[in-house]
């Protein structure tokens, strides 16, 4: 009531203040009611369940509820204190947190990850529960966080908890939170959801809904956010709709730049990294040809692929170097969302419309820190170990004379391009990768040195980028010299991983694989030479150590990466040999560890690809010689 009471009284005085200024009396109402409807607008932004973290990061149009939470890259109010100005702005009762010590010999140290992977944490715990008696000491502390959230009348809405654990009671807490946070973002983007999908007996998630008490507790909501009635509210809500559109957009989503200005510094944001960007929005109306501020920052940081900002945005800072910036055109889909972030006050914003308006964005790269992988690596080891596993790979080509090299995974071309500075016998290189983003960005950096090659008179091998699974077979890729997979399988689910090794070499039948992932055991060295302070060192003796990167699906023990290999070497004819890079085979073992699969003699009478074979769902992304740089 004092925040209504507040706001009438700005309504007053501004009303009083253009009327004395001599204004007709019909313009200060119509710019009365325009700015009643904006204060209104910030009013229910605040109610949504990510909208006070969009106000606190001062980003409405950019900003997004991150999917999965970490201390050191976590930025504005925590997930916690979110939810709980969430609960009390919808005048439920304040959310109940139970943090429970739990056994570590039977769970996992939660390692955040994404809002839609809770199910994969439950895959590993029983791979982690092996690496936690491995390496914890004797009963380390681990915390499971259970929620609940009750209605102003004290009746059970809706309840969360998960097999996951974490070695401190507060990160058990804030990613809880931030599941239920998560979880309510996505109700409120799909109000009219049926009763009977609302209901949900408890399942993988961990979530539990008590879908009357729900639905009583949040019928408001319908009116306020939703639509009641046919047709798009996107374009005629006075004051309801913020983002009833369900349909979610692609990661792979990309942004189509212009006016890309700056020369390439060579150094791009990257999985993991942190990217500090200056943005401005604009609205552009098509038919008066006017332009609006709407939003502008000029220092605004997050990490890339936590999904904290829009993915439009997302994909132009992935395309842009350090000083490099550009420009970008997206759709109006929140119409009232842009009212509220308006800079500018004006009547012409109220009769804005999806189908003549759109946001012009202009980005600029300002600065990018390495994913903390990255950065425990290098305090370690010299050269750093991307450097090493490149070596690794080198030193088997030359040995084998390998001609044809295809990368498994390719992602941005790393491998790829790091091959180019190092004499190989090499004459065709081949990238697999299903990120369209990060094949784009191989093709750029591969055509400037192949063709600094070229003009040198150099050996140029020819190269080619596929965009498709690497757990689908092409024929163009059968039995190539060597095959490679560095630092990829921990990225995908663990039966996804064990599809990729029966399908590489039952059907692509490289005469050499090499495959390489991190060490779980490894970990505590690493992140003792990243600890900032003695807090952090405490809390890492305390228990288990975490994955190197929340993107990671697993980590295996040395054991556990050698059952996987041995069984995958005998069911398909291969043989395996173990080693790594970065430390020494001595306890506890290389900090990457590889295996490499040497085909064996084919038996008698075992057929082999026919050349003419015609499956190839893979689609060339770009090609050496003859080859552009293909568009984003």
């Amino acid at each position: 009531s004092v925040s209504l009471h507040c706001v009438l009284l700005i309504f007053i005085f501004e009303t009083a203040f253009l009327y004395l200024l001599g204004i007709t009396l019909s313009r200060p109402i119509l710019y009365f009611v325009y700015v009643t409807c904006f204060w209104i607008l910030r009013i229910l932004l605040r109610k949504l369940p990510d909208g006070i973290y969009k106000i606190s990061k001062d980003s409405i149009l950019v900003a997004e509820l991150p999917c999965v939470y970490a201390r050191t890259s976590w930025k504005g109010p925590s997930p916690r204190d979110l939810l709980c100005s969430f609960c009390r702005l919808q005048r439920l009762s304040e959310p109940y947190f139970a943090a429970n010590r739990v056994s570590a010999s039977c769970n996992v140290l939660g390692s955040a990850v994404g809002s839609e992977e809770m199910g994969s944490a439950k895959a590993t715990a029983g791979n982690q529960c092996a690496n936690d008696g491995r390496i914890a000491k004797e009963n380390p502390d681990m915390f499971k966080c259970s929620v609940k959230i009750y209605s102003k009348k004290r009746d059970l809405l809706l309840e969360y908890s998960t097999d996951y654990s974490w070695s401190k009671e507060t990160d058990a807490i804030q990613n809880s939170a931030l599941k239920v946070l998560i979880w309510f973002n996505r109700y409120f983007k799909q109000l009219n959801t049926p009763v009977e999908k609302l209901y949900l007996p408890k399942s993988t998630d961990g979530f539990t809904i008590y879908p009357n008490i729900f639905l009583q507790e949040f019928a408001m909501c319908l009116s306020v956010y939703g639509k009641t009635s046919g047709g798009d509210s996107r374009t005629c809500s006075a004051v309801g709709y913020f983002s009833m559109d369900t349909s979610y957009q692609q990661l792979e989503s990309s942004a189509f730049l212009t006016d890309i200005d700056g020369q390439d510094s060579g150094v791009f944001p990257s999985h993991g990294s942190l990217a500090c960007i200056s943005y401005s929005v604009h609205l552009f109306m098509k038919d008066s040809r006017k332009r609006y501020l709407l939003e502008v920052n000029n220092e605004f940081e997050f990490e890339i692929g936590a999904g904290a900002v829009r993915n439009q945005l997302e994909s132009c800072a992935t395309q842009l170097s350090v000083n490099q910036s550009a420009c970008f055109v997206d759709q109006l889909s929140d119409r009232d969302l842009s009212l509220a972030a308006a800079c500018e006050l004006s009547l012409d914003l109220s009769k804005i419309c999806r189908d003549s308006c759109v946001l012009e964005f202009s980005v600029k790269v300002l600065q990018v820190t390495e994913p903390l992988e990255d950065r425990m690596e290098k305090a370690l080891f010299n050269p750093p170990l991307s450097k090493q596993r490149v070596e690794f790979a080198v030193r088997h080509i030359n040995q084998l004379h390998a001609t044809t090299l295809v990368d498994f995974g390719c992602g941005s071309g790393s491998l790829l391009d790091s091959l180019l500075e190092h004499p190989t016998t090499l004459e065709k290189i081949v990238g697999v990768d299903i990120s369209r983003k990060g094949l784009t960005r191989a093709a750029k950096s591969l055509h400037q040195k192949l063709s600094k090659k070229l003009l040198l008179q150099t050996s140029v091998p020819t190269a080619v980028l596929y965009h498709g699974s690497v757990t689908d077979f092409d024929s163009r890729l059968y039995g190539f010299d060597i095959g490679t997979c560095l630092e990829v399988i921990e990225h995908v689910e663990e039966d996804q991983a064990s599809l990729f090794g029966n399908v590489v070499l039952s059907s692509f039948c490289p005469a050499v694989l090499i495959v390489s992932t991190p060490n779980y055991e490894y970990n505590p060295i690493l992140q003792r030479s990243a600890l900032p302070n003695k807090e952090e060192e405490q809390e890492q003796d305390a228990g288990p150590c975490k994955f190197r990167n929340h993107d990671h699906k697993f980590e295996w023990t040395r054991s556990q990466f050698q059952r996987w290999a041995t069984r995958l070497a005998a069911s398909h004819n291969y043989s395996v040999e173990f080693s790594g890079v970065g430390g020494s085979s001595d306890e506890p073992g290389y900090a990457s560890q590889i295996a490499v699969f040497r085909r064996m003699a084919r038996n008698q009478g075992e057929s082999s690809l026919n050349e003419d074979d015609s499956h190839q769902p893979y689609e060339v992304l770009w090609e050496w010689p003859n080859a552009s740089i293909p568009s984003h």
